[in-house]
């Protein structure tokens, strides 16, 4: 049997990356950026167009780095809901470990919504709690929900290092934390509890890193194919 050994670069880089992606989860924390449902979702209109289902549509003339970017410039301008606050770490973090004209070469037309997100950042799911590492996003479900509030079913988080976990409308807290937050919206009188599952997601370390050595615009920029949702943990937020 082979076994794949990532090089000493392939090393630093991922480790760099990770160090990124907390480092931006930290700053949307701080950013002033609001949590919402898909109906209460703004940005700022000179960069982004909202669209019907609650969606973040990059305007043709603005730079995808500059969009992302302006999410941490001007964050009261912004709300959304958990799993979008994910994509747009992991895309700050991306433009911070690449740099700002290979982002902007192969991440185009933005839309943010939901688990929506580039091709280009090539999630990896894992399912076990031994594999989980610093900057993974994981999810916390909440089974017990109140049906009329969807937007609690669960919460996805950064993990920060120190038993800290950076979730979007709950803010830097501990695994405890989360839970707490989470049983406070569930059915009364339940005593199902939420809990941290085995999910976790990070982004192919390797492939983002080979990106930053190939700048000529990709051959094909066919969003309908850059759209697919091709790894995500927990489950949609409805509208609600």
């Amino acid at each position: 049997m082979a076994y794949y050994y990532p090089s000493p670069e392939a090393q630093n880089f991922e480790q760099y990356m990770r160090n990124n992606i907390m480092e931006s989860a930290k700053a949307l924390n701080a950013s002033d950026a609001d949590f919402a449902t898909f109906k209460g979702s703004r940005g700022n209109p000179r960069f982004w167009t909202r669209t019907n289902n609650g969606g973040l549509q990059l305007n043709n003339d603005v730079l995808p780095s500059v969009g992302v970017l302006d999410i941490y410039q001007n964050g009261h301008l912004y709300a959304f809901e958990c799993a979008t606050a994910m994509v747009v770490v992991l895309y700050r973090a991306t433009i911070e470990s690449i740099g700002e004209r290979a982002f902007n070469t192969h991440f185009r037309d933005l839309f943010l919504w939901d688990w929506n997100y580039d091709s280009n950042l090539r999630l990896i799911a894992t399912y076990s709690k031994p594999e989980i590492s610093l900057g993974d996003v994981v999810y916390f479900k909440n089974p017990d929900h109140a049906p009329s509030k969807p937007e609690w079913q669960g919460e996805n988080a950064i993990i920060l290092g120190n038993d800290l976990f950076y979730g979007h409308g709950i803010g830097i807290t501990t695994a405890q934390g989360i839970i707490d937050s989470l049983n406070e919206e569930r059915i009364p009188g339940s005593r199902t509890s939420a809990y941290f599952t085995d999910e976790a997601l990070h982004p192919d370390f390797e492939y983002i890193r080979s990106l930053s050595t190939r700048l000529d615009p990709p051959i094909e920029n066919n969003r309908s194919a850059k759209y697919t949702i091709f790894s995500r943990i927990g489950v949609r937020t409805y509208i609600d």
